[in-house]
């Protein structure tokens, strides 16, 4: 008895140990497999980037004129309008006043100013695209400025999912109206409502005297 349950014991580790290390050898090719798509996709987003950088690149060189300034986030800029006069530019805590266009690299437009305009934005505090939030920091009011956006500083590989397609770097230009403290925009809009007269409501006397007229027209 005691010899069959010693056995018994032998073979119940024996199988446990077996499980054990099918189960970790199973589990090398998951784990291998996903350091390998890791890989090609780091590889595909520096090709990416580099082939929207190369694009971004044949604009500036196309315009010799136009300096363009690289920012430290991955984009480029130049001033069309600049003013040396001011020293601040937006921070967060205020509320920014701007109008936009956006064009493709080739100068065609996908979004004309007039359909964006206006754009009223609290700085830091509102989800806009990454390369408008970081470069309207850069500005100071009545500036109007040129930029360049790889497409993970705009819509990135989903686009917005209407006229903007899939990794598709973008030509923006900004021009920076004003931008002042939330507390004193929240102020004058204060101010506005309780300048601004009510509009009467029409009574109930009134409002057979318009029909009449109404139907005298009419006639």
């Amino acid at each position: 008895m005691k010899n069959s349950k010693g056995i018994a014991i032998v073979f119940f580790m024996f199988v446990l140990f077996s499980s054990c290390k099918q189960h970790q050898e199973a589990r090398r090719p998951i784990s291998q497999a996903s350091g390998s798509f890791m890989k090609k996709s780091v590889a595909r987003n520096k090709k990416l980037v580099a082939n929207e950088e190369t694009q971004i690149q044949d604009v500036i060189k196309s315009n010799p004129n136009v300096v363009y300034l690289a920012s430290k986030k991955g984009y480029w800029y130049s001033y069309e309008t600049r003013n040396e006069a001011d020293t601040l530019t937006p921070k967060k805590g205020d509320v920014a006043f701007f109008d936009y266009e956006i064009k493709d690299l080739k100068g065609t437009i996908i979004y004309s100013e007039l359909e964006l305009r206006p754009q009223i934005y609290y700085v830091d505090k509102q989800n806009i695209m990454m390369g408008l939030r970081d470069g309207i920091k850069l500005m100071r009011k009545n500036e109007k400025v040129k930029f360049l956006f790889p497409s993970h500083m705009g819509y990135g590989y989903h686009g917005d999912e209407k006229r903007i397609g899939t990794n598709q770097p973008l030509l923006c230009t900004v021009t920076l109206r004003d931008f002042k403290s939330e507390a004193a925009y929240k102020k004058e809009n204060e101010v506005k409502l309780k300048v601004t007269p009510k509009v009467p409501t029409p009574t109930k006397e009134s409002t057979p005297i318009i029909n009449k007229t109404v139907d005298t027209i009419t006639q």
